[in-house]
């Protein structure tokens, strides 16, 4: 019996450790929802190729999911060479937030990626961190900010694992929203 208690213990410890996340933001921002919107580029400071890509598409998702009724996404602008490389860095990500401006936009949403990959391992689970901040385009000052990362089971995927992640972050970014 002492045998089963102890397996029973080491399962749901090994279950508790599987699907670890970290969170850490500021608190949450009064945004207007029904402003104007725009997705700046995001950075990809990882070894995966257009992971940037991938996370403004999801966080693009998830935003209009969460009630953000007029959202722009600005493009990086591209250097000569391969799409595979992104040129998004952060004098894009400033480019772009002067476009805001002129848009008229109220808004901006800023993302690095920090992670992106299937750990090296026996099951492959995937990892995902990133970073995000809602900055008030007319200062340029960031209102709220907030920093993920997960990990998944192995049966998961990458985009999974970091459309829970956004989804985490922007729940907390726009709590307080109207």
């Amino acid at each position: 019996m002492k045998i089963w208690k102890t397996l029973a213990l080491m399962g749901l410890t090994s279950l508790a450790i599987s699907g670890c996340s970290t969170l850490a933001t500021s608190h949450s921002a009064a945004v207007n929802l029904h402003a104007n919107w725009v997705l700046l580029p995001s950075i990809n400071n990882t070894e995966t190729p257009q992971a940037g890509g991938r996370l403004d598409s999801i966080t693009a998702s998830i935003l209009r999911v969460r009630g953000v009724d007029h959202l722009t996404m600005i493009t990086p602008t591209t250097t000569a060479g391969s799409d595979l490389f992104e040129t998004a860095n952060r004098h894009n990500q400033d480019v772009a937030l002067d476009q805001a401006r002129q848009q008229g936009a109220e808004y901006a949403v800023a993302a690095s990626v920090n992670e992106w990959r299937y750990k090296v391992g026996l099951d492959g689970e995937p990892a995902v961190g990133v970073s995000l901040s809602i900055l008030d385009v007319a200062s340029g000052q960031v209102i709220w900010s907030g920093s993920a990362a997960r990990s998944g089971w192995s049966r998961e995927a990458v985009s999974a694992i970091a459309q829970k992640t956004v989804n985490q972050l922007l729940s907390d970014a726009l709590a307080h929203a109207k």
